[in-house]
């Protein structure tokens, strides 16, 4: 399992992030996954008084976890916890599909622990949560019924047992 990308994996990400008007045109016609009924339920608690947690796309994980499968063209399903006081040193992305550079300098651009550490601090939020979790966001085909059935709502368990009352999500 390698981060490392082929010739055209690293043209598209140089392309699409540089020219934002040929992601758009491929976006068009990338078929997409249809959910229908999302239970919605408007959110009426004082957000200084929540528990919040980071759920990222971006295959942000520590270093002594199993890195992302990126051999697999159709991604990897699977997600992995971070915990709160990981400390910058023993986190790492693997991830091919977007370009971390930045990423892999602050963290925080896609994993704003650092952030919400302050704004606990300032009684802005209430606290933060033990665990946080982190996926592959390129996940198409057969891995999206994996995703879908068993890994998402496996982390949705996790953070309602946890108290979590707000899920900030990230992409990569």
């Amino acid at each position: 399992m390698t981060e490392k990308q082929t010739f055209g994996e690293r043209l598209a990400t140089i392309l699409f992030s540089r020219f934002p008007f040929i992601a758009e045109r491929w976006a068009k016609k990338f078929k997409t996954q249809r959910v229908e009924g999302i239970p919605w339920t408007p959110f009426v608690k004082d957000i200084s008084t929540c528990k919040i947690a980071v759920v990222t796309t971006a295959g942000v994980h520590l270093k002594s976890q199993q890195p992302f499968d990126m051999v697999d063209h159709d991604g990897d399903p699977t997600f992995r916890e971070v915990p709160r006081d990981a400390s910058k040193s023993e986190i790492t992305i693997t991830h091919k599909y977007y370009d971390h550079t930045d990423a892999d300098k602050d963290i925080n651009i896609v994993f704003p622990i650092d952030r919400l550490l302050e704004m606990k601090d300032r009684g802005e939020i209430g606290e933060l949560a033990e665990n946080h979790y982190s996926f592959m966001g390129h996940i198409l085909g057969r891995h999206l019924k994996t995703l879908i059935e068993e890994t998402g709502p496996d982390v949705a368990r996790k953070l309602k047992t946890a108290g979590v009352d707000v899920a900030l999500l990230t992409p990569g």
